[in-house]
């Protein structure tokens, strides 16, 4: 299965995820990462399942990185139906009212692209003790566990 690691970061924290959940799905799948600024939303293909890694930055919004997405998809208005995705947000519960926010406002362009997100957003809250991979990775192989469940149904 082709698997679509796309990361939106301002320090590269989300990048690094997207190293880790490479290495932890291994070689039973067929990986590339990319930066969302390198990404144009009329490519996504419904043979891959994408895995979104985002941060939140400034007051609820996409990181830099993640702009030139946002800002394609606002213009492009693409069709997505039958693209899968799941999303992974990066946040700090300290800025409470807008907590992982660019994950939720990701997930929500995609959605009304028509694209169908699988499982449940995944978060991170850098105020917490667990590291980003500790919580990322065992979400990951229960996205992956999903797939393949829904695959063999």
């Amino acid at each position: 299965m082709k698997i679509g690691l796309y990361y939106g970061s301002e320090t590269g924290n989300s990048e690094m995820l997207c190293e880790d959940m490479e290495a932890e799905l291994g070689a039973d799948y067929d990986c590339h990462i990319l930066s969302l600024a390198d990404v144009d939303p009329a490519t996504l293909a419904k043979e891959t399942f994408y895995i979104f890694v985002t941060s939140t930055y400034g007051n609820g919004d996409l990181p830099s990185t993640a702009l030139p997405f946002e800002e394609a998809m606002q213009a492009q208005k693409p069709d997505l139906s039958g693209v899968r995705f799941a999303i992974f947000g990066l946040g700090d519960q300290v800025f409470s009212e807008t907590f992982n926010h660019g994950s939720l406002k990701l997930s929500q362009m995609l959605l009304d692209a028509k694209a169908e997100m699988v499982g449940e957003r995944g978060l991170h809250d850098a105020s917490g003790f667990d590291m980003p991979e500790d919580v990322a990775l065992p979400w990951v192989n229960g996205i992956m566990e999903h797939l393949e469940a829904a695959k063999a149904a």
